[in-house]
């Protein structure tokens, strides 16, 4: 239980930078118990001068570091957790760090080769760009005689220690919360670390963001205005990821854009349904799209980069999208409903129509209006409180699709202010809905389902044979009872005392860090 003690002590200090950076002033203390009205008090005593402008949680996250940058830009898209007026500022937030020493870079290659850098590439130039977990070189690669400009993306050093340590701090908050409220159960703050958890560890090891590319390259092989760089495999590790480099102009570069004479708002339309396509045909999506990750090359193409967040969903989920854009496209509110409860997403105990009245009251306002005229924070409240009074608990599998459709609709914004997302949405999503709801999809239905009933059957066996051996034991169990050796039980009992001791000791060190944090303002 020493950890208890260490996260603490962590935890501790992000609670002071938090406080420094005027973090706690979105805090409404008049809706908390006295004691947490006192602790707020305390530690917006510390608060420094002009943090109160914009951008407060920001800085607190930048200056605590990349594992602190990756959970904020996370909770961005999750209003529901930490409110609208943090995630409002937590959209600005940039996963932009300072490059580690091109030295560093250099023996990270040359750890990951056996290799000499000048034996992997013809030359290896300084950092483009640096993010939390890796950053990018660009470099040539020589065949033949030829040499060909290549995008190298080298992993941190060391950057995995320091995310494990921060994410089990995260964890071991999101557990407390859980244990505590109700409400926190119902969002389910586990789930949500351990989603970034997975996230993070994916990220991690590159050769898997190669494979991501490579997938990605084969689902969309033949999309006529979307296409993903190519993996030079023979240099590609866990620490090294080696790709095609793109000479295109980047979405967050307006100027270039304007003066190429690209046409934004059908580049807004492109985003959209780029990403409805690959999330809804292929059930395989680029997570992370961002405008800093997307580009246009010289025949007008989307080109994604940065692979390390994707997002899939099941048949389940897909139908699940595609029923709920088509029911809000068509105003078949009833529908939208019933989709909600057929994929028990709402408890069974509540009323469809009322669910559908909910949802009606979310819809009917954004319809035939340009996304200018859409007050995205009254909407935004409106969501949030249907969620709730209707029982409606955090979906892990559907995590990636939120975050990424809030990006994605931005972007598209960006570019034509008055874009109508349900127009743009509607071909895409009827494509889907004729390809896999119509005759041809019930056929293809009826045929994996015949083959999923013959490997049950195939199997009953033994599951005959594995439920009779647990019956059995069950049975001796009944008989005789379930015993604790006497020295199981003693070892219960310490494991329980040092659980407590060190419980107690977490509490003096909390109470002992703010009687410093007042000492130092005196």
């Amino acid at each position: 239980m020493i950890s208890a003690l260490t996260h603490t002590l962590r935890l501790a200090r992000a609670g002071y930078v938090f406080a420094r950076e005027g973090v706690f002033g979105f805090a409404d203390p008049s809706t908390m118990p006295p004691q947490a009205q006192f602790a707020v008090r305390m530690a917006r005593l510390i608060e420094r001068r002009g943090a109160a402008t914009s951008g407060r949680l920001s800085r607190a996250l930048t200056r605590l570091g990349p594992t602190y940058v990756k959970l904020g830009q996370f909770l961005a898209t999750r209003p529901d957790v930490v409110g609208i007026t943090m995630a409002r500022d937590l959209e600005n937030l940039q996963d932009r760090l300072p490059p580690f020493p091109q030295a560093q870079a250099e023996a990270v290659v040359v750890t990951a080769f056996d290799k000499p850098v000048s034996e992997v590439f013809a030359s290896f130039g300084e950092s483009v760009a640096a993010a939390s977990i890796a950053q990018v070189h660009r470099a040539e690669v020589e065949k033949d005689g030829v040499r060909t400009t290549v995008a190298v993306k080298v992993l941190r050093p060391n950057v995995g220690g320091r995310f494990r340590h921060d994410l089990s701090d995260f964890m071991f908050v999101a557990r407390k919360m859980e244990a505590v409220s109700a409400e926190a159960r119902r969002l389910r703050p586990v789930e949500i670390v351990d989603t970034l958890s997975r996230s993070v560890a994916m990220e991690m090891d590159l050769r898997l963001e190669a494979a991501a590319l490579s997938e990605m390259a084969e689902n969309t092989r033949d999309d006529h205005d979307f296409r993903v760089p190519s993996v030079d495999w023979d240099r590609t590790s866990h620490h090294v990821l080696t790709m095609e480099w793109i000479d295109g102009i980047a979405l967050n570069d307006r100027t270039k854009l304007e003066a190429a004479q690209i046409d934004l708002p059908d580049l807004g339309r492109k985003v959209i349904q780029n990403f409805l396509r690959h999330a809804l045909r292929d059930g395989f999506f680029h997570a992370d799209m961002h405008p800093g990750n997307l580009f246009v090359d010289d025949t007008g193409r989307l080109v994604a980069v940065d692979f390390g967040i994707m997002g899939r969903l099941g048949l389940k989920e897909r139908r699940f999208l595609a029923e709920i854009l088509l029911g809000f496209i068509t105003r078949d509110y009833h529908r939208v409903a019933e989709v909600h409860f057929e994929a028990g997403y709402v408890p069974a105990h509540h009323s469809v129509e009322n669910f559908a009245q909910a949802i009606r009251a979310i819809g009917e306002p954004i319809h035939n209006r340009a996304a200018d005229e859409i007050s995205m924070a009254k909407l935004l409240s409106l969501l949030l409180e249907v969620t709730g009074l209707f029982d409606m608990r955090t979906r892990p599998e559907l995590i990636m699709l939120q975050k990424t459709m809030v990006v994605v609709e931005g972007v598209a914004r960006g570019f034509d202010p008055k874009l109508d997302i349900w127009t743009t949405a509607d071909p895409v999503v009827r494509e889907w809905i004729a390809r896999n709801l119509g005759p041809l999809g019930q056929i293809e239905g009826v045929v994996h389902g015949a083959g999923d009933l013959g490997k049950v059957l195939a199997g009953l066996p033994a599951i005959a044979a594995r439920s009779v051996a647990v019956l059995n034991q069950f049975d001796q169990m009944t008989r005789d009872g379930l015993v604790l050796a006497p020295e199981t039980v003693a070892a219960i009992g310490k494991a329980e005392a040092k659980r407590t001791r060190w419980q107690t000791a977490a509490l003096w060190v909390i109470a002992l860090t703010f009687l410093g944090i007042l000492w130092s303002i005196r």
